[in-house]
């Protein structure tokens, strides 16, 4: 089966995150259903006042109060689609199965896809651009494409020699953090040029990746593993989470809070910048794939319910 970023293991919790997953048909434009905003979604991100979210089917909405309602935007793709960036208010990227980009100018409200390879059966799983033009987005079995005018055009690249699965992209200062399976993770200090393989004390797979500055990155991943490095990736420290549920996203929301998400309702936060967490779960155990701060101190949660508010309180 073709292994996607967030979909399977939270569309059915028996199968494994971001690894299983079959591949969503692909087509002019996305499926228009009444209850999107409660499907499986994998990712966010906020902008201002708005609040992204992508899933299945090629579903992009997007909300402009809060999360209170949200819209179905204009998509080509009905693909699933498995991560977003946003460079700015108005323009982004969205990445997905059959090695679809789609970009957006005007904020989300309406997207055009610019790159589409469904005949190579590997799907995108991550993306981030440094600016407008220059961007990096990475995928299954090592795919790795590389743009340099604002993704009119794709050109392949390679991580390394191993054809791993490339879960998780993240940047601080300049330097690259790569978090894969078996255990590798990657660095580069040269916009993705050349690539330092890393070796955390683990051997399975990370699902995300937060980079807190140049030297400090944090991943997580299968198994309830969470490590910490403070020097570039070359010693780690293992940080107790208590569980054992595979953790899908890490978001750093300030300077040292971090909030984790995890199948099996997971949610771990870290007010000390990732030295420690705390373990709360979901009430019905449903699978977390991201988490996106609201205006109140809430959180609004991503995951195989589609999206959810979560109170500051809650």
């Amino acid at each position: 089966m073709i292994p996607c970023r967030k979909a399977a293991c939270l569309a059915a919790a028996s199968l494994t995150l971001f690894i299983a997953g079959a591949a969503e048909s692909s087509g002019d434009s996305s499926l228009i259903v009444p209850h999107a905003a409660r499907a499986l979604l994998l990712d966010g991100v906020r902008v201002d006042d708005r609040l992204i979210a992508v899933g299945r089917r090629g579903h992009i909405l997007v909300s402009n109060d809060e999360a209170e309602t949200w819209q179905l935007a204009s998509s080509p793709a009905r693909a699933m689609l498995t991560a977003i960036y946003m460079h700015d208010a108005r323009l982004g990227w969205a990445v997905g199965h059959d090695a679809t980009i789609l970009r957006t100018v005007d904020g989300g409200d309406t997207w055009h896809r610019v790159h589409h390879a469904p005949e190579e059966e590997r799907p995108l799983l991550d993306v981030l651009f440094f600016d407008e033009m220059n961007g990096l987005a990475v995928g299954a079995y090592g795919y790795l494409l590389s743009t340099e005018d604002g993704g009119e055009t794709w050109a392949s690249g390679a991580v390394g020699e191993d054809d791993f699965h490339m879960n998780a992209i993240t940047s601080a200062a300049d330097v690259l953090y790569v978090g894969a399976e078996a255990g590798v993770a990657h660095r580069s200090v040269d916009g993705g040029t050349n690539w330092q393989t890393l070796e955390p004390p683990y051997s399975g797979s990370w699902f995300g990746a937060a980079a807190l500055d140049a030297s400090t990155v944090i991943l997580v991943g299968l198994r309830g593993r969470m490590f910490r490095s403070d020097d570039g990736g070359s010693t780690w420290t293992r940080i107790p989470t208590g569980t054992t549920a595979s953790l899908t996203s890490i978001q750093q929301l300030g300077p040292e809070r971090i909030i984790v998400t995890g199948l099996d309702g997971v949610l771990l936060e870290s007010r000390d910048g990732g030295r420690s967490v705390s373990l709360q779960r979901l009430p019905d155990r449903s699978g977390v794939s991201g988490a996106l701060p609201l205006s109140d101190g809430g959180l609004l949660l991503i995951g195989e319910f589609g999206v959810r508010r979560l109170p500051a309180d809650g």
